[in-house]
């Protein structure tokens, strides 16, 4: 494991840190939280910077290391996060980079890379959350088109894409890891109903969309009919990969931010408030070195993340609700003030152990594919 950066590296981090506090104070102010419209707009627009600047492909184009760079140097500075570019960027593309055909590369990357268009995440469903193979929305042939039906639940950014990564059941007979396809679907489709969802803090990112007979070409399957469980593996890698570094360098920053809360308010005097906060420092260090290694063991597999990702993703979703644990302790009375950011985060982090694959789900491959211990039963 090769902890250390290149010079070509170094080179890039100090471009890219000059480039950012150019281009970061000319950007115009964020919308409202609630206006989905203007936040894609404002979202697509810090893309369409990265692109015009040549930083726009790292997410899939460039070294591991190079894009854990990126996302720490960008972090660092404030620039925007990906946003409503979150499941292109980080999901699909690299899903498409990595085993689309050539006429769907440079049909769908481009406009990603640009920030014309817009993915949402199609995979889970109200039976089929956890347990992602159980999934039921069906798609059968006709011709050249798929046509699908079915349903799909915390669908991200759905009110605003333009595209969906879809996964359907195209051979309800073979075993239910098998007989599932990727497909890319138009969310201008005929059929397609998305109905919003607002989370426990406010926020309505999320989505029901219901599939009443959509048809979809078949030449926008990635990979082999039947074959979308393994092309999912991949885009899950990418999930739990470099996706959740920004967030890392974000909570580090955040822990700076309570420690001189806590001496501004007396809570730092008190021992049990240093220790906690303490560990949490020790704690998000590990998880970066943790971050490094799995970007050494993706640098030396082609560029595509191992199953490291899943012990990190374990640990750092509960770390963070522990974090936002200590920020309430840290805020006292101030914890009840919505208007707070960390108030929000802290609510969002109750999230982080289900998203992107439950706690239960990292500890079962962490188990088989690391530990080789035995499938359970039941």
């Amino acid at each position: 494991m090769d902890l250390s950066y290149t010079p070509e590296e170094e080179e890039f981090r100090a471009r890219l840190r000059e480039w950012l506090g150019k281009a970061l104070p000319a950007l115009p102010p964020k919308p409202s939280p609630d206006d989905w419209p203007a936040r894609r707009a404002y979202d697509m627009g810090w893309q369409r910077m990265l692109y015009d600047a040549g930083y726009a492909d790292v997410h899939w184009d460039a070294s591991p290391t190079v894009r854990l760079i990126f996302l720490e140097e960008t972090e660092k500075a404030g620039a925007p996060y990906v946003g409503a570019g979150f499941v292109g960027l980080l999901h699909a593309g690299p899903t498409i980079a990595a085993e689309g055909t050539a006429e769907q590369r440079a049909r769908w990357l481009p406009p990603i890379l640009r920030g014309e268009e817009v993915w949402c995440q199609g995979f889970s469903e109200p039976d089929a959350g956890s347990d992602l193979a159980s999934l039921r929305t069906r798609a059968w042939r006709d011709g050249d088109e798929y046509v699908v039906r079915g349903s799909k639940i915390w669908t991200s950014h759905a009110e605003v894409a333009d595209w969906c990564e879809l996964l359907v059941r195209t051979d309800a007979a073979a075993p239910k890891h098998r007989g599932i396809s990727w497909l890319a679907m138009p969310m201008s489709a005929a059929g397609v109903t998305v109905r919003p969802l607002r989370t426990l803090a406010g926020s309505a990112e999320f989505a029901e969309v219901f599939l009443d007979d959509v048809r979809v070409p078949v030449g926008n399957r990635v990979g082999d009919e039947n074959d979308g469980w393994r092309v999912t593996m991949v885009t899950l890698s990418f999930e739990r990969g470099t996706a959740f570094v920004g967030e890392v360098v974000a909570c580090h920053r955040v822990l700076r931010e309570l420690a001189a809360e806590a001496r501004r308010n007396g809570r730092w005097d008190d021992a049990g408030v240093r220790r906690r906060l303490g560990r949490l420092n020790a704690e998000f260090r590990a998880l970066w070195r943790l971050t490094q290694w799995n970007v050494s063991e993706a640098e030396a597999s082609g560029g595509v993340p191992g199953v490291g990702g899943s012990v990190f993703k374990l640990r750092y979703s509960h770390a963070r609700q522990e974090l936002y644990d200590a920020a309430a302790e840290v805020l006292g009375a101030d914890a009840l003030d919505l208007d707070r950011a960390w108030v929000l985060d802290r609510l969002s982090s109750l999230s982080y152990t289900i998203a992107a694959g439950t706690s239960q789900i990292q500890q079962n491959i962490v188990a088989e594919r690391i530990l080789g211990l035995p499938k359970g039963r039941g």
